[in-house]
């Protein structure tokens, strides 16, 4: 008995690196099947206000995705009329699945209303820092906002100021302004001349598609 006993400890030892080589095998071919979750947290821009969610830029960049054989997922956190501070508050609740990608599209409702642009970096910092705790790897993408100049010179200023400087700040991708080419366009937005119709989400598309899809690819 006392001479099998090296040969059963050597038998179960290579059984035991097999199994787990198997394993690992296995958990890196789940792992590579699994499509990257980008989430697109924004307000009515993203939620695609006055027109089929179809045809806003998040199902734009789906089809793009596919059409590119990516294996990633758009997933849809986006509120109409959402602020800064509304985003805060229910960053929590969509974090519960998982985030490879994180693209931040939050502050045109606090510019539009005249919020401290200091409160508005707070919070918008707040919620890139939650998103770091949760998922560490997590790639952080800030869609940079611009407004009318209907509350001066130096709110605007100050207003744009915020999302260049958060993207610094966390080593974040910029992209420089989300309504590029579109906003102030009669002919690529809906009447409130606020929103992007669909020809104007298609661009919106491009843009962001210029800085996520070297996230993806």
């Amino acid at each position: 008995m006392s001479q099998l006993r090296p040969q059963f400890s050597r038998f179960f030892n290579r059984f035991a690196t097999i199994a787990g080589l198997l394993i690992l095998i296995g958990s890196s071919s789940l792992s590579a099947d699994t499509p990257q979750r980008i989430l697109f947290f924004g307000d009515s821009l993203t939620a695609g206000y006055g027109i089929d969610p179809a045809q806003a830029y998040p199902a734009l960049i789906q089809n793009k995705i596919d059409q590119h054989g990516l294996n990633a997922k758009v997933l849809a956190g986006a509120v109409s009329g959402d602020t800064s501070a509304g985003g805060l508050r229910r960053i929590d609740w969509m974090l519960r699945q998982p985030v490879d990608v994180f693209l931040l599209a939050l502050g045109a409702n606090d510019g539009l209303r005249g919020v401290d642009p200091a409160a508005t970096e707070t919070n918008l910092q707040a919620i890139i820092d939650k998103v770091g705790a949760q998922y560490p790897e997590a790639k952080i993408i800030i869609a940079g906002m611009r407004i009318p100049p209907s509350l001066g010179p130096a709110y605007t200023e100050a207003f744009a100021a915020i999302f260049p400087r958060l993207a610094q700040h966390n080593q974040a991708t910029l992209i420089p302004f989300l309504l590029e080419g579109v906003g102030g366009v009669i002919e690529l937005n809906l009447a409130d001349r606020i929103h992007p119709n669909p020809a104007g989400h298609k661009i919106v598309a491009n843009t962001v598609w210029q800085q996520l899809a070297p996230l993806i690819e």
